[in-house]
């Protein structure tokens, strides 16, 4: 089945009518429970190959085949288990040269939203972290969990007092607690800024740029307090006119009603969330895989090769990476619309006519936040000029309270994460933020 008529079958209008009409969206999300299910003796009996062919006291152990039969095992096992929610397994970082304890403290967002659908994670460095820029990074809720940040994280958490948005998975959320929709999670960001306070450094990754700017120009108008001291967008759709990549063309070239009948599906029992109507995770996997379909093959044989050599450390970077890759959450069906409609479609942010709860939404009442926009050269998620539009809908600010860095040689995930994001990016954000802390 191709991926345009798998996807096509996941549309419905409502949850009753999926059900008693035989709707195919109901029916979508069950058959992808179905198929765990019914690949699951196979995995039982692959298991008990792979231990027929490695354990020490077997004769099959030594033959020649026994490798390939392993890593057969091995590459069946990553592609049909079911991938939950990823650790950020970050316990310590060096501070100054002294190797100090990190422990995550979270605070559930219910207590500071009445809503269960994220939270604050505090990376505690104890009296190690007294003193530092507090810094607030907004993880993207677009399909990956909080973590796909990790290496964000890690890298700030040196000389940072670092704090996380953690989305939760729209299946584990029961339909009682209401909707999440994109006002929603500005509403989380809004509250999240007012607990952490002023003097805040807030980094948006990628999708939340959007609402990040928003919030902030809400405080602004309202001449609140907590105002972030900075501002920094990483590779967000600010205006998806500029520049626009094919991810923004498809965007544009399907009307609304086409992605509510063609992605939204429903949560089955007997998931905590039943019947929330959701964008589900592995339709974004699968989207995000049909994009570079030949790479991932090749990746995955070329981690069978390495397993049948032995190569233990480069099979091990593969597992760490299609671990995170290959962990997806569903988002709220409201909030992917939204999104898609208001930031892809409109793009009412920067035409100036973006509205949160009735009220619309003016970023040139920023004045007192310093804005940094970085993007990356070869990013095809998010065009070059994209994230850099922000500064122009900012009209207010100061030359010296804004900071523009488009970073050579990288894609959209080099933009956050890895040698380039440590070496070049970070320290430039780092220099943003002490020069905002010493200007008080």
């Amino acid at each position: 089945m191709s991926l345009e008529s798998f996807s096509k079958s996941a549309g419905a209008a409502w949850p009753c009518a999926a059900f008693i009409a035989g709707g195919r969206a109901a029916y979508l999300y069950t058959a992808y429970e179905l198929a765990h299910a019914a690949v699951y003796p196979y995995r039982a009996l692959g298991r008990n190959f792979e231990l027929l062919f490695s354990h020490a006291n077997s004769p099959w152990n030594g033959l020649p085949v026994a490798r390939m039969v392993r890593a057969g095992w091995q590459v069946f096992d990553e592609l049909t288990r079911r991938y939950g929610k990823p650790e950020f397994g970050i316990t310590s970082v060096s501070v100054q040269g002294v190797e100090t304890a990190v422990a995550e403290r979270c605070m559930s967002a219910q207590a500071l939203t009445a809503k269960p659908f994220g939270r604050l994670v505090h990376f505690d460095k104890g009296q190690a972290g007294e003193g530092q820029p507090k810094v607030l990074i907004i993880a993207p809720m677009s399909g990956h969990f909080a973590t796909l940040v990790r290496g964000t994280v890690r890298a700030m958490l040196e000389q940072h007092d670092v704090y996380v948005t953690d989305w939760q998975d729209a299946r584990l959320v029961p339909v009682v607690q209401g909707t999440f929709d994109l006002d929603g999670y500005i509403d989380y960001l809004l509250a999240f800024f007012r607990f952490l306070g002023p003097r805040l450094h807030v980094i948006a990754v990628c999708q939340p740029s959007v609402a990040a700017l928003a919030a902030t120009a809400l405080l602004a108008q309202e001449g609140d307090p907590c105002q972030p001291a900075s501002l920094t967008l990483m590779g967000g759709p600010i205006d998806t006119d500029a520049n626009p990549t094919l991810v923004n063309e498809y965007a544009t070239g399907h009307t609304l009603d086409w992605f509510r009948r063609h992605t939204i599906t429903y949560v089955p029992f007997p998931h905590m969330g039943a019947m929330r109507p959701v964008y589900p995770g592995f339709l974004q996997l699968a989207g995000f895989m049909g994009m570079n379909a030949d790479n991932h093959i090749d990746a995955f044989h070329r981690y069978f090769e390495r397993l049948v050599r032995g190569d233990a450390d480069s099979a091990a970077q593969h597992r760490r990476f299609y671990d995170e890759y290959l962990s997806v959450m569903d988002l709220t069906a409201e909030f992917f619309l939204q999104t898609v409609d208001r930031v892809f479609q409109q793009r009412a942010l920067a035409r100036g006519v973006f509205e949160h709860r009735g009220r619309r939404v003016d970023c040139a009442a920023i004045e007192k936040t310093a804005l940094m926009t970085v993007e990356g050269e070869r990013d095809d998620i998010c065009g070059i000029g994209q994230t850099q539009a922000a500064h122009a809908l900012c009209s207010n600010l100061k030359e010296h309270q804004r900071t523009h860095y488009v970073q050579p040689g990288v894609g959209h995930y080099g933009v956050f994460n890895g040698v380039r994001w440590r070496t070049e990016i970070r320290p430039r954000i780092r220099q943003m933020i002490m020069t905002v802390e010493q200007n008080g």
